[in-house]
């Protein structure tokens, strides 16, 4: 999806809600919005529950697409949805904005939420949550055809034990909206790939911007700047790194000077147009020819990550994708990547497939499916060596195998 598709304003009028109002879609977001609601319904009906309550704000993304200041209130119970299994779908707000939602066709009804958490409601909270258990226990009366099994993504125990006063059967909710959001529509894709053009937009920046003297902060902030400029949203980490800050893997940037010679790894993790996570990582060596180790461990990163996608088909167990996956060589086996391969949506999502030395402990089973988008993982380090690569690509599952979502290129030259 080009660039143009991000930044288009046609007669000036907004074409859609959220972070980018008043561009064009490359698709038609009702359709995307009912598909994940219809998903989530599935889901609901599975696990035989009559309501489905969100406070995770990506959660509530996924639902109903409105936004209200989406980082801000996932520090706070203050915003909510809830959707019944057969009725409507209430999206409770921080305060009274209706305009946010206006013309969503995944919203039946707006209400304002009644503040319990406690920057809200202070030592009142336990009153106020009395009144917003009793309008989530008369939705289900009402709604649920005697059904009183609510599922939940994410609650204090203040307002689980107010709902369960009220008769309420508490459920995890988490397995409703992990697995709803792994199998991505065809609209989807294209509004993924419309983040993927903005994260790579900004990676160019980043490339052209890396010279000795340039503070790892100061580079990070070229991605930054390029995605909201280009209609993202946000970024969920800090990790870029150089030279001896890349090993061990997981540092965040710094205001460290990055000198001639340094490697330089980071991982994008970005929050792009329409809310899509844009999840890739590349690693460069800064104004200098690659040492011998750089060539080294860098080949070697660059080998896990072909051979991990070779691997990849729809129908395979997530056991299955650990046991054939690339086996580590014993001097990177203590600094290997957390996750070996793991799901991406509007942020990094289920499944997370662990290496085969971690599946005992760690791992669980499950499928992968036609649909799914999945990042394949590595980072390459030797325990106490100088640096470190972390490489990562975006790949989406067909029906016949996988195709690439990223495609900014690999620093061959370095091998």
């Amino acid at each position: 999806m080009p660039l143009a598709s991000v930044q288009a304003v046609k007669d000036g009028k907004a074409r859609q809600h959220g972070a980018m109002e008043f561009s064009e879609a490359p698709v038609d977001l009702d359709r995307v919005r009912r598909y994940r609601l219809k998903r989530l319904r599935e889901k609901m009906e599975k696990l035989d529950v009559a309501g489905l309550l969100l406070f995770n704000q990506i959660n509530t993304r996924y639902a109903v697409d409105a936004t209200n200041m989406q980082i801000w209130c996932s520090h706070y119970e203050t915003r909510c949805v809830f959707v019944s299994l057969e009725g409507p779908v209430v999206l409770f707000d921080y305060s009274n904005h209706p305009y946010l939602a206006e013309g969503m066709p995944t919203i039946d009804e707006y209400r304002v939420l009644p503040a319990f958490y406690f920057f809200g409601a202070g030592d009142r909270g336990q009153k106020v949550v009395k009144e917003f258990a009793a309008q989530i226990a008369d939705l289900l009366k009402n709604h649920g055809g005697g059904n009183r099994r609510l599922a939940i993504d994410s609650l204090s125990h203040i307002g689980c034990d107010a709902l369960r006063e009220k008769g309420l059967e508490l459920v995890e909710g988490e397995q409703i909206t992990e697995t709803a959001r792994a199998v991505k529509s065809k609209e989807e894709l294209v509004l993924m790939q419309a983040s993927m053009d903005v994260c790579e937009a900004g990676m160019r920046s980043m490339q052209a911007a890396l010279q000795p003297g340039i503070t790892e902060n100061a580079l990070w902030a070229k991605l930054h700047e390029t995605n909201i400029r280009l209609g993202g949203e946000w970024i969920e980490t800090r990790l870029l790194s150089s030279g001896p800050r890349t090993n061990p893997w997981f540092r965040e940037c710094s205001m460290r000077q990055i000198e001639k010679g340094d490697l330089v790894s980071f991982d994008t993790d970005l929050i792009g147009p329409y809310g899509y996570c844009s999840d890739i990582s590349r690693a460069w060596v800064c104004g200098e020819k690659p040492t011998d180790e750089q060539r080294r461990l860098y080949a070697k990163a660059f080998e896990q990550i072909e051979y991990n996608i070779s691997v990849l088909k729809a129908g395979m167990t997530l056991r299955e994708v650990s046991e054939k996956c690339w086996p580590i060589p014993d001097e990177f086996l203590s600094h290997r990547y957390s996750s070996l391969i793991h799901g991406v949506g509007l942020a990094d999502e289920y499944p997370n497939i662990k290496h085969w030395v971690d599946y005992p402990k760690k791992g669980y089973d499950g499928l992968i499916e036609a649909g799914m988008v999945l990042c394949v993982e590595s980072f390459i380090g030797t325990e106490g060596g100088r640096e470190g690569v972390k490489l990562e690509e975006q790949v989406i599952v067909t029906k016949t195998g996988v195709e690439r979502q990223s495609s900014y290129p690999f620093a061959i030259e370095i091998i």
